[in-house]
């Protein structure tokens, strides 16, 4: 399965903010963004650069995949499945990027970063109603109950992003219990109720041309 293998701290530093693919890590100041806010590559730090209303709407695009962890392909195929959808195309997009399995595990607080649930989903240690599955872009569906399997629940990783972020500052469409290490979609988010600093708009214009 394709993935981005390469050092996470070149694209924060690419994107000009930290996009917290480390997780805890990346709120102390060894985030490589502390030290070097600037481009990473040899000229990076001297690099002039005439930004352009492609420029623009291209680094946006590549913001929300990073943050998501999703390849080109897949992020496109997302953006035609919600041009199809009825609403507004930019809040379609961003609800199917936050109903994939990986990103709820990270939001339910089961992960410390996402391409950490990533991991954990691939080698099953998750189930969606009672069911295993190991695909981190399944779909979740409100209502659906995602939880932790019991032999997974004293691993090292889990155990310590259930204590640090377990249920603490959940979006208000999600519902966990850190006891039963089970979470629940309870509607699909709005807008206003998804915490990312993404300007969906420019991604809109941008696969419109």
């Amino acid at each position: 399965m394709a993935r981005y293998r390469g050092a996470r701290c070149r694209l924060c530093r690419r994107e000009g903010e930290k996009l917290f693919l480390k997780g805890e890590r990346c709120y102390t100041n060894k985030c490589a963004i502390e030290r070097r806010a600037y481009p990473p590559g040899e000229h990076g730090r001297d690099r002039r650069m005439r930004v352009t209303n492609f420029g623009i709407q291209l680094r946006e695009k590549q913001k929300a995949r990073r943050i998501y962890g999703i390849l080109e392909r897949q992020f496109r195929s997302y953006f035609k499945e919600a041009a199809k959808l009825p609403g507004v195309t930019g809040e379609n997009l961003l609800q199917i990027l936050e109903t994939r399995l990986d990103n709820m595990v990270y939001r339910l607080g089961f992960a410390s970063s996402r391409p950490l649930a990533r991991q954990l989903v691939l080698h099953g240690h998750f189930e969606v109603n009672g069911r295993k599955v190991n695909i981190p872009s399944c779909r979740i569906r409100p209502g659906d109950v995602v939880s932790v399997k019991e032999s997974a629940r004293t691993m090292v990783p889990i155990e310590h992003a259930v204590e640090t972020r377990g249920g603490r500052n959940l979006p208000d469409w999600l519902q966990a219990n850190t006891k039963t290490m089970q979470g629940r979609l309870l509607n699909l988010p709005t807008r206003e109720a998804i915490p990312v600093t993404i300007q969906e708009n420019l991604i809109v214009e941008l696969y419109s041309k």
